[in-house]
């Protein structure tokens, strides 16, 4: 509308040219040509800055965003070197201050010589175990040999000691056989000399024969004599039982001796079986030492560990800032020396709420920096934070007051470069950005 009220006037004065003088006409005509020029160099400028608008977004509220990484030791000592200065470049890995590392290197000695003394008792520990193994299968082997002996022993004495009672009681039947035998023989030799004695005085006074007296007198020797031969057959029996008994009397006192080695076998057996918990013993001892073992190689893990904290690395490449730190300074662990801003960064743009319409994650930005207007820089959306930035602010509004004035919102989006800035150019942290969004 506005486009076409100035095509009317302007026709409406060319149409008042034309009535005007010739000289007067000429300077009214260039006058309007100019005038017309403008207002199509504004209309172009405008419909191009709106078609603009309608494909990309952008914020001067945006700002550099990186790592700021404050080193510290992690264990405490007097600064021995210092490698770096403030505002100095640095890589990965480079060595950046040395604390004296005197009394770690006593500590980690000392620790290097209670793990030497560990890995000898060690291992004298498991040779004691495998010494005490082989002598108590060899006290063991033997003890129960010992006993299997002294217990066949001891069964052979046994059945020696039931032969030598049945032999007993065959001379004690033999000796009382005898006995009875002599005593008969006793008797029947007292009657035969008594017959005699008689038959002579019968024949004394002639009333038996002489015959009879022979035959009784004969009769009398003859059972005289066999009563002789059963009181040496008694004598023989009676010596032979006591050479019997007497046997027997040894073999119950070697029996008994033999019992009494077999109870000894018993007791060395008993104490041989005992032998394997000594064993377990020593193998306890051992794994006390294995235990006090991998203590002492935890300790030297440990000192070795804390001897190499006495170097301090830079963990990222970037510029050293706000450095505390001097040669001879006493520091303790995790105390801050120094500051390492990170080579890697990004942009946080806080874009108003209603600009998030069609921003997404992946759509392409070219960043412009404040501090270099010829710099421009590609990059991407990365990802947009979940909730605006007020609500994360130290003290956020309470809207809930009942005087509520709605107030449009930022919401910040992280934006990542894809490209890394010339190196003439010092970027950082907290450094002003422009970032213009193709939401196309």
């Amino acid at each position: 509308m506005a486009t076409e009220t100035l095509i009317r006037e302007e026709e409406l004065a060319h149409e008042h040219a034309l009535d005007a003088p010739p000289a007067h006409r000429s300077r009214f005509s260039l006058k309007s040509s100019l005038i017309a020029a403008g207002i199509l160099a504004l209309v172009a400028v405008g419909a191009a800055y709106y078609a603009r608008s309608l494909n990309y977004e952008s914020t001067d509220n945006a700002s550099f965003e990186g790592n700021v990484i404050q080193v510290s030791p992690r264990v405490a000592g007097q600064v021995a070197k210092v490698y770096v200065q403030d505002n100095q470049h640095v890589n990965k890995g480079d060595l950046l201050v040395e604390i004296d590392p005197a009394d770690y290197d006593v500590r980690l000695a000392e620790a290097q010589a209670r793990l030497t003394s560990s890995i000898a008792k060690a291992g004298g520990a498991d040779t004691s175990i495998a010494l005490t193994t082989a002598i108590t299968r060899a006290t063991l082997a033997q003890a129960d040999a010992g006993a299997g002996a002294a217990r066949n022993q001891v069964d052979v004495l046994r059945a020696r000691l039931q032969q030598e009672d049945a032999g007993i009681n065959a001379a004690r039947a033999q000796f009382e056989l005898y006995e009875a035998r002599r005593t008969a023989s006793a008797a029947e030799a007292e009657r035969a000399a008594g017959d005699a004695a008689r038959y002579q005085t019968l024949y004394q006074k002639d009333e038996v024969s002489k015959q009879m007296l022979d035959r009784a007198v004969s009769e009398a020797r003859a059972t005289a004599a066999n009563s002789d031969a059963a009181s040496r057959a008694v004598a023989a029996a009676k010596a032979q039982l006591a050479q019997a008994t007497a046997g027997r009397q040894s073999l119950a006192a070697g029996l008994q001796q033999g019992e009494n080695q077999v109870r000894q076998a018993e007791g060395r057996l008993s104490e041989a079986e005992a032998a394997p918990q000594q064993v377990q013993l020593k193998r306890a001892d051992a794994a006390v030492e294995r235990a006090r073992l991998s203590e002492a190689e935890a300790a030297v893990q440990a000192a070795s560990l804390s001897r190499s904290y006495t170097r301090v690395y830079a963990t990222e490449s970037g510029y050293i800032t706000r450095k505390s730190v001097e040669v001879g300074n006493f520091v303790g662990a995790g105390q801050a020396l120094m500051a390492l801003v990170s080579d890697h960064y990004w942009v946080v743009a806080n874009f108003k709420e209603t600009q998030l319409t069609r921003i997404r994650p992946g759509q392409l930005v070219v960043v412009k920096v404040d501090a270099y207007p010829n710099l421009s820089l590609k990059a991407k959306v990365d990802s947009i934070q979940s909730g605006t930035g007020a609500r994360f602010s130290m003290m956020p509004a309470e809207n809930a007051t009942g005087n509520f004035v709605k107030v449009v919102q930022r919401v910040p989006v992280k934006i990542v470069l894809l490209q890394t800035p010339p190196v003439e150019y010092r970027l950082g942290p907290g450094m002003s950005v422009e970032p213009e969004v193709d939401v196309r």
